[in-house]
């Protein structure tokens, strides 16, 4: 009997190996610029070919197709995530949908209807004036301004009094931002919600807790986040019904909140796992990889393994320096060393480049503990964190300042919304 089929679009190797070591027969559809050669041994096919060119990946999946079919459209990236419920619907197969895809992406899209089914409302406005924006943070006394679409918090801004609109109205116009909303910014707690759906029945899997530093950029997360009962159920239900609203049938979620003095109110959504190696966290304190669950969905049987109780606490901690050349690291060894340390790992060495914390892709590292419980893990790698110190000088050619969305995008190969240009 021949293998399940599969289409797995977009991601790095070692996430389309869990997809083969399932026994799955793999045809994978990457971008050339993303192209790891270790990925080969991973499937049958593998397509050179920029997937969020929708007429083209369109034609040629439409085609593999008719060959042989594929039992479902997988993708674990953003950037592939309205392209894979396009083809979804477009082959006819389980999972979730365009619309469904398309409301998760499009982030004025989903905040309508939240608030139109008065799930934690949010005053907002999309793409306002220089004036409407002036009088919505007067109103709301301080917003977040971002991209319409997006994440890794690429172009959002905290405008954090009426004082700041001028300024902030300037960096947009500077930057690039076009298509751009404003949302009251929330105060409280900060987590994440990690679930998992099956045929529209949703199960939490973890609650993450995250620190910001009071900024836009995430710095650290916690599994699972220090929340008493009757927080942690106000939680769960607004995600839950944030699920149902959207139509997500299967897979992974990662949905971001702040707990607020009013309750639980979203801040964005997504048909995937989280980033930030959430799911590494998920994983060791809880033995669930909801990456390789996703995967599980095209086989017979439960896709999450057994549940267990939480064993312990894990961490991380992202690596920051200020901006500039990249002069010494020091202390990586020191850190990887001390009690509870999973993993260290710097991304920077002297000669390169350190730019001001613009969005997740200018953090220099990480470092991932585990620790008894939630407080004694995040000590744990903040103090791990602490002894890697890297060391930068000015740079006299530092671009970091005029860097504009499209110049950022161009760096990672993506466009914010593949529909955009492409003919219906």
């Amino acid at each position: 009997m021949p293998a399940t089929r599969v289409l797995v679009i977009g991601g790095k190797a070692g996430i389309v190996r869990k997809a083969a070591a399932l026994g799955l027969d793999v045809v994978h559809i990457q971008k050339p610029s993303a192209f790891d050669p270790d990925v080969v041994e991973h499937c049958s096919q593998l397509l050179l070919v920029d997937y969020q060119d929708v007429p083209t990946v369109t034609a040629l999946v439409r085609a593999l197709h008719e060959q042989r079919p594929f039992a479902r459209v997988f993708t674990q990236t953003e950037a592939a995530q309205v392209v894979a419920g396009h083809l979804t619907d477009a082959l006819g197969l389980p999972g979730n949908g365009e619309r469904t895809t398309r409301l998760l992406h499009d982030k004025p899209a989903l905040r309508a209807l939240l608030n139109e089914q008065g799930i934690g409302p949010v005053r907002t406005v999309t793409r306002p004036t220089a004036a409407e924006l002036r009088d919505f943070v007067k109103a709301a006394g301080s917003a977040v301004l971002k991209p319409t679409m997006g994440s890794g918090s690429l172009g959002v801004r905290r405008i954090a009094s009426v004082d700041e609109v001028d300024e902030a109205w300037v960096w947009r116009e500077g930057f690039g931002l076009d298509d751009f909303m404003a949302e009251e910014w929330l105060t409280g707690e900060e987590l994440s919600v990690e679930t998992f759906s099956r045929a529209g029945a949703h199960t939490v899997v973890a609650v993450t807790g995250k620190e910001t530093g009071q900024g836009v950029v995430e710095l650290g997360h916690v599994v699972p986040a220090p929340l008493d009962g009757a927080d942690r159920q106000a939680v769960v239900a607004t995600v839950e019904a944030l699920l149902d609203a959207v139509g997500l049938v299967d897979g992974p979620a990662h949905t971001e909140l702040v707990l607020t003095a009013a309750g639980p109110r979203v801040i964005e959504s997504h048909s995937r796992r989280g980033g930030d190696r959430i799911n590494e966290l998920v994983r060791l304190v809880h033995g669930v990889d909801l990456e390789e669950a996703a995967y599980r969905l095209a086989l017979d049987g439960d896709p999450l393994p057994r549940r267990r109780e939480p064993a312990g606490a894990a961490a991380i901690r992202f690596l920051v320096a200020a901006p500039g050349t990249v002069t010494s690291v020091t202390g990586a060894a020191e850190a990887g060393a001390m009690d509870g340390v999973v993993q260290v790992d710097v991304q920077v060495e002297p000669g390169d480049t350190v730019h001001e914390l613009r969005w997740s892709e200018d953090r220099c590292g990480h470092v991932v503990v585990r620790a008894a419980d939630a407080e004694a893990a995040v000590r744990l790698a903040a103090e791990a964190a602490a002894r890697i110190v890297i060391t930068t000088e000015p740079a006299a050619d530092d671009d970091g300042h005029s860097a504009t969305l499209g110049t950022l995008l161009d760096e990672v190969d993506e466009v914010l919304d593949p529909f955009a240009a492409a003919p219906r």
